[in-house]
């Protein structure tokens, strides 16, 4: 795992002697997503330069330094990830005349590169990888990010300048870098507390999408070619669903499974993996445990909260699978204490909460080893998520309902006040007594009013339900991917599918696997997801809806595979989530720094946001009238961002 960055300044204005310390300063802003070695190229002649910090993982000798080029030395790349069939790949080409100096996947890629075309060697890549590759021949420059988006590249203009990397903050240094806030980012940025790809914060910068190579030649000409196509990939399956008993599709899963955990094990340095307990990292665990020697070492965090905390059922998959497990329990102090370095390694506005622990057991983990892998996917693929298997039953019972009867149901349930709703729910015995109910009923009465299954999965996942009034001067842009596109689901049938495939475009990509990278990197951690190997997910859309939710339990099959190795009564519990107690915090330690962010004097100079807004949604938080914690955040992370990068 590596960072890279790179320029092209196309009126070539500076020598060698200019460009390359320029670069150097530029690589260095993200000297923490590789903090063994760095190095720099450049052609003077083109203004082009490239960057590159490495994290050794594989080949941790020079052979492995980049940026690096062919044998032939016609492609020079930067490079960030890790492709785990590398060695097969190189066996193949050995076989066909290539020569190598090391074993590292980077001389790999360049060589498959050069010798297949970039198309080719992509579709035979099997991980996670965003790079650059310069060729001195064709005079182009590619950009290629992995089919899932695992891992992170911007690119655009600036004052003339391509500027493309890992994390947006090294382009920060060059002396011609104007940034302008996308205020049409913003608005989704309020919407969903992350900025869907293809935006960026700044204006003319954007996040290349997933599965994607763009091209560049000396006149600026630009073209992309996606190379796995995420909706042919849905469409292709929905089109051969299998018809296998379930014994055999659990084979066949487990199998995968254990294929996609076992090349992620592959590493010349320790590794080890997160457990919150729950199913998609004990799975992991389990798979990675089972084909390993030794125990391999887990890693959780824990919170004084009660109502947050699965460290114990983490401590209890660990023991049975006899790893070797490490947990840190998290308090507020701990978490202030952290919070104002959010936007160091952020560098965009991005406000899912449970960044912050996400963080922490990072921080933990590197302690130890330098590879941790993750479960992060599960929900997405297998429909684990609880919207998915009650979203569709009440979208249909709510599609029988006449909308006048909808809409004045949803009147009725505002006039009681969330905190009302609260006092009503603990009248009811305990056992049956929902967390948040009056929060939830609210949400409800907007979803009430939804007219087509989009706008009901909007308001789903939405934490301001009119963005753009919250952003003064803006107006909203952004809309779902595949919307009015060729798929195979009839929308009033088929809304579970319609949400994942969604999520695995939007929240999978922009808030799940932006945390990861952020957190993770920040400590000079990688992380690995062997369940978004792309034949997984391929799997996965080639299943009947039934294989993945029955009887109302989500993640059916996945849970299957996880009962060949964990009893499951360590595992079934109600989904807790990733969370932190952040609407408590805000209401106590964090309210002064909270209450700074959004003071009235600050956001009406800033003449961004508007402060009457705000300020009402803080004064009902604070007084308990509403839980606004995650819209709060989503407006504070901005702020806090702000602060950092634009004073």
């Amino acid at each position: 795992m590596c960072g890279l960055t790179g320029f092209w300044d196309f009126n070539a204005r500076r020598t060698k002697a200019e460009i390359l310390p320029l670069i150097e300063k530029m690589s260095l802003q993200i000297a923490h997503r590789g903090p063994d070695s760095s190095g720099t190229w450049c052609d003077e002649t083109l203004g082009l330069a490239l960057g590159h910090q490495r994290l050794a993982i594989v080949d941790l000798s020079e052979a492995g330094h980049q940026p690096m080029f062919s044998h032939s030395g016609r492609l020079v790349i930067v490079y960030n990830g890790e492709v785990y069939n590398a060695m097969e790949i190189r066996e193949t080409l050995v076989a066909q005349g290539c020569r190598f100096k090391g074993h590292s996947d980077t001389e790999v890629i360049v060589e498959a590169c050069e010798k297949w075309g970039i198309e080719a060697a992509c579709q035979q890549l099997i991980g996670m990888f965003a790079f650059a590759v310069w060729d001195k021949e064709k005079k182009q420059l590619f950009l290629v990010r992995d089919r899932l988006g695992i891992k992170p590249l911007y690119w655009g203009f600036n004052q003339g300048v391509l500027f493309f990397g890992s994390q947006l903050k090294s382009f920060g240094v060059h002396p011609t870098w104007k940034p302008e806030i996308n205020k049409e980012a913003l608005v989704s940025y309020f919407r969903f507390n992350y900025i869907p790809t293809p935006l960026s914060i700044f204006k003319g910068i954007f996040k290349l999408s997933p599965g994607t190579i763009l091209s560049i030649d000396p006149s600026k000409n630009i073209s992309e070619t996606q190379f796995w196509d995420l909706q042919k990939v849905v469409i292709k399956g929905q089109k051969n669903l299998k018809q296998t008993k379930d014994a055999e599709l659990i084979e066949e899963l487990e199998v995968l499974l254990k294929d996609a955990v076992k090349r992620r094990m592959i590493a010349d340095v320790p590794l080890g993996a997160f457990l919150s307990g729950g199913v998609d990292s004990s799975t992991v665990a389990a798979l990675m445990q089972t084909q390993s020697t030794n125990p391999i070492q887990t890693f959780s965090i824990g919170f004084h909260e009660a109502e947050y905390d699965e460290s114990k059922y983490a401590a209890c998959v660990a023991k049975h699978l006899g790893t070797e497990h490490r947990e840190l329990y998290l308090n507020s102090g701990e978490a202030r204490a952290i919070i104002p370095d959010i936007p160091n390694w952020c560098d965009e506005p991005f406000a899912d909460v449970s960044q912050i622990p996400t963080f922490l057991v990072s921080k933990l983990a590197r302690q130890f080893v330098t590879v941790s892998l993750s479960g992060d996917g599960g929900d997405e693929l297998f429909a684990g998520y609880h919207r998915y298997f009650t979203g569709q039953n009440i979208w249909f019972k709510l599609k029988k309902l006449p909308f006048w009867l909808r809409r004045l149901s949803a009147y009725g349930i505002r006039q009681i006040s969330p905190s009302h709703w609260e006092r009503f729910s603990s009248l009811l015995p305990k056992r049956f007594q929902p967390r948040l109910m009056g929060d939830k009923l609210h949400k409800f009465a907007d979803i009430l009013t939804a007219i087509t299954p989009t706008a009901f999965y909007q308001m789903l996942v939405s934490q301001w339900d009119d963005p753009a009034t919250l952003v003064l001067g803006s107006e909203e842009k952004f809309v779902f991917p595949w919307i009015g596109l060729e798929h195979p689901f009839n929308q009033e049938k088929h809304l579970v599918e319609i949400m994942q495939m969604m999520d695995l475009r939007t929240y999978l990509l922009d808030d799940i696997l932006t945390k990861v990278d952020r957190a993770s990197m920040a400590v000079g951690l990688e992380a690995r997801v062997p369940l978004l190997d792309h034949r997984v997910v391929e799997f996965s859309w080639c299943l009947p809806l039934h294989a993945k939710i029955r009887e109302g339990e989500g993640k059916w099959l996945l849970k299957r595979v996880l009962d060949r190795y964990v009893p499951r009564n360590l595992i079934e519990r109600p989904k807790m989530g990733f969370g932190v107690p952040i609407d408590q915090w805000l209401r106590g330690p964090l309210r002064e720094w909270a209450e700074e962010l959004l003071s009235v004097t600050r956001l009406q100079q800033e003449v961004i946001l508007n402060a009457r807004l705000i300020r009402k949604r803080w004064e009902e938080h604070l007084q308990g009238q509403r839980n606004w914690q995650y819209s709060l955040w989503g407006v504070l992370m901005f702020q806090a961002w702000q602060e950092r990068w634009m004073k």
